[in-house]
């Protein structure tokens, strides 16, 4: 039975009023929950509804407390469902005082207990996850940051603006860049370009005693070839976000430096991107230092709008985003590095950032010595052909890099479009350099040097740029990613099997040319193997059930012809046996 409430039979009048008629069925503290979310009818009704179904699977001992948790996940499931939310997750966690992991825990739970959990909530709660395991990753990372560029106390001959909360002040310029310039809410690596991109910006904007080595003088030496700090820091603005197409990068280039990260890669968001940004937000005072009155109302707004975590809350390490020491990522903040008794130097766990930033650094290594032109030697292989194939690749190569670098801009933003040509030309590199090693190894084996059949197949040159191109794109979106204790693993939007929505290629075509991928290139890390192996064992089982509804069309098929076939034979022989009988 479920649990009965003692507050349900003794209700002040007020409560009463506020309580019409066609709720006298439900609690009435459930009532006031629902009210202080600003519930439509529908979603009270739909929310007791599945309470009802889920509270006869609970203890009879449940407490007030948790019954009023249970209420709240109930109440989010139905607006969510409904497509009705009324409250934002940090407020509903908040009134229920939830942190994450319980959130989740109980939401767990209940699906568990009875299929109440729609694929419509899961993929809501799967975008929650990600979005902040990837902040939670990021605040820790920015948090580091920030002690190693900005002065704990400015001297008294700082200018008291720097009395504002920089920290504050860089962290919500972050939140609502990310927010205005990003589609996508998932991938780490973009959103620590841009992470760095609002650094940069407020690094070059403070005072130069507020700010520690060595990006004290990066910052001082543009000053020395440009205006005074305090016209510059009025003018910054105005003229980086013209018509211009280069930015003074010393200080991105400290930045990218200790960061691991690519300068260009950085520098072309800050041009396309975070400049456009700050021109179109108008956050500027006079002085030149953004209003974090101004930043906070227009964050605000998109929070609201968005209906999920206040991202600002990170920084003030809340309840509500904290997660349980269970739950928090294998990749923890990075510690000093500590000494065993023997002498040796324990390698401490990475954290995803820097998990992220060595994994492209491990791929670039790879493709040092790789061009995204085919080399002499695979002209060699094309010129050996019966049919050259070399206007036909390149050709595909550079048709299929546009439609790469829309269907990237579509995802991530129209902004972040030469990001994904550059993550492309990355994967075109390394596609001429399998294909390289392919035709030596074949060559080898079969001695055999016109390869003309198999170069000239298009399929196969589609589904083998697929796979460099999706090594890349895993390089750079989830091999940074955990396992969470739900069993649910963290990936991007731009994750498999989106390449082959992008190439038009079937399954099975790039699961033909994986193994052989593999084996030519053994420089691919771990990480890489074990994400192409699951893209393997992913198209496997699909294939799997295609193939058996497949068979099991063709014998419903058979047996329907056999039915037809069996009637038509059945009325000849009736007609003939008439015949007999008449004769």
């Amino acid at each position: 039975m479920p649990p009965k409430h003692p507050k349900k039979a003794a209700v002040s009048d007020s409560e009463e009023s506020a309580s019409p008629a066609r709720h006298d069925h439900q609690d009435a503290d459930f009532v006031l929950l629902c009210q202080s979310l600003k519930l439509e009818e529908n979603v009270n009704e739909r929310a007791w509804r599945i309470w009802e179904s889920v509270s006869a699977l609970l203890e009879d001992s449940i407490v007030l407390d948790a019954i009023r948790k249970y209420w709240g996940i109930c109440i989010f499931i139905a607006a969510v469902d409904l497509n009705e939310v009324s409250f934002t997750l940090t407020e509903l966690q908040k009134t229920l005082d939830l942190n994450v992991t319980e959130f989740l825990q109980l939401l767990k739970k209940m699906d568990v207990n009875l299929d109440t959990i729609s694929t419509k909530v899961n993929s809501v709660v799967l975008k929650l996850q990600k979005k902040h395991f990837v902040f939670s990753a990021l605040c820790d990372k920015f948090e580091r940051l920030c002690e190693k560029i900005f002065e704990e106390a400015p001297s008294n001959q700082v200018s008291s603006e720097m009395n504002k909360p920089v920290m504050k002040i860089c962290w919500i310029t972050f939140l609502l860049a990310t927010g205005k310039v990003l589609q996508m809410e998932d991938d780490l690596v973009l959103y620590f370009q841009l992470l760095l991109c609002v650094l940069e910006y407020f690094i070059k904007i403070s005072p130069s005693a507020t700010i520690k080595e060595p990006y004290r003088t990066a910052a001082n030496s543009i000053i020395s070839s440009g205006p005074s700090r305090a016209s510059r820091r009025s003018q910054n603005r105005t003229i980086q976000t013209g018509n211009s197409t280069e930015v003074d990068t010393r200080v991105m280039e400290i930045l990218c430096q200790e960061n691991e990260c690519n300068v260009d890669e950085v520098k072309n968001i800050y041009l396309k991107s975070f400049l456009p940004f700050l021109d179109n937000i108008k956050i500027s005072s006079p002085g030149g230092f953004p209003e974090i009155e101004s930043l906070a109302r227009q964050y605000e707004e998109l929070y609201l709008r968005n209906k999920d975590f206040d991202g600002r809350l990170f920084l003030e390490h809340d309840k509500t985003l904290q997660t349980d020491l269970k739950e928090r990522c294998e990749l923890e903040r990075t510690p000093r590095k500590p000494h065993t008794e023997d002498g040796h130097t324990v390698i401490p766990p990475q954290t995803p950032v820097r998990t992220a930033m060595n994994t492209i650094q491990q791929l670039k290594m790879i493709l040092n010595t790789a061009n995204d032109k085919p080399s002499d030697t695979l002209e060699a292989y094309f010129n050996n052909c019966t049919m050259n194939p070399t206007n036909g690749i390149t050709k595909r190569v550079e048709n299929l890099g546009q439609k790469f670098q829309e269907n990237f801009a579509q995802a991530v933003g129209e902004g972040w479009a030469e990001i994904g040509s550059q993550r492309y030309r990355l994967g075109v590199r390394l596609y001429y350099r399998v294909m390289e090693s392919m035709l030596k190894s074949e060559e080898e084996r079969l001695s055999v040097h016109n390869f003309s059949k198999l170069l000239n197949d298009a399929t196969f040159h589609r589904s083998l740029l697929a796979c460099a191109v999706e090594v890349v794109m895993t390089t750079y979106g989830t091999t940074w990613s955990i396992t969470l204790k739900s069993g649910i693993q963290v990936e991007t939007d731009l994750s498999f099997p989106w390449i082959l929505r992008v190439f038009d290629i079937k399954a099975y075509e790039f699961y033909k040319v994986i193994e052989s991928f593999i084996k030519a290139e053994p420089n691919l890390t771990r990480e890489m193997i074990k994400h192409v192996e699951r893209c393997e064992h992913r198209i496997m089982e699909s294939i799997a059930w295609q193939t058996l509804l497949f068979r099991m069309k063709v014998k419903t098929q058979v047996v329907e012809q056999s039915y037809l076939s069996l009637h038509a034979d059945g009325f000849s022989v009736l007609e003939n046996n008439d015949k007999c009988n008449i004769d």
